[in-house]
């Protein structure tokens, strides 16, 4: 397993060993001893899945208090997934990394809690997963504009992405109380 520290403290970049041959392949997607030695002393309390069409993007989106930090993958299809940092007081607070993953690739991201997540599909569908280190708290959760210029995430987009009502509608990071955002 080849583990790539991104531009941002803590968010890695995870290359599974792959074993294939004429019958298909096969990939360890998380061992807990070898994620330990990587740096992701985690313990994982949910996973979720979920499936969307090309052109969606589900983000920006973090819980607060109840912060998860999330071991993310594509199963099928392709993504490009972005963390943000927004940790109060952290010298990268306001920055974003991005990775493109796919089923192909195999690649995961490691976004730590503190960060916002979300992701844009970029092939026709793309099957998502991803396991949580707390369980989902709808009341502690809330998003921050995918498109904030703050931020300046290029996302690789030739239209503008398909939204639910509440990422469409979420504040700028700059509008958010600093005491709502994790330390």
């Amino acid at each position: 397993m080849n583990v790539t520290p991104t531009t941002l403290p803590d968010v890695l970049l995870i290359e599974p060993q792959i074993h294939g041959d004429h019958r298909g392949w096969f990939v360890e997607s998380w061992q807990r001893e070898r994620y330990r030695e990587a740096g992701i002393d985690a313990d994982f309390v949910q996973d979720n899945q979920s499936f969307s069409a090309r052109g969606i993007l589900r983000g920006l989106h973090i819980q607060n208090p109840h912060g998860q930090g999330k071991l993310v993958q594509v199963i099928q299809g392709e993504v490009f997934d972005v963390a943000v940092d927004v940790r109060r007081g952290s010298p990268s607070f306001g920055r974003w990394t991005g990775a493109h993953l796919s089923g192909e690739n195999k690649h995961q991201l490691w976004v730590p809690e503190g960060f916002l997540h979300g992701f844009v599909v970029l092939s026709d569908t793309a099957l998502f997963s991803y396991k949580c280190t707390d369980l989902y708290h709808p009341e502690t959760q809330f998003a921050v504009r995918w498109d904030d210029p703050d931020i300046g995430i290029v996302w690789p987009l030739d239209e503008a992405p398909k939204l639910s009502t509440k990422d469409r509608e979420a504040p700028l990071l700059r509008d958010i109380p600093a005491e709502r955002l994790p330390s």
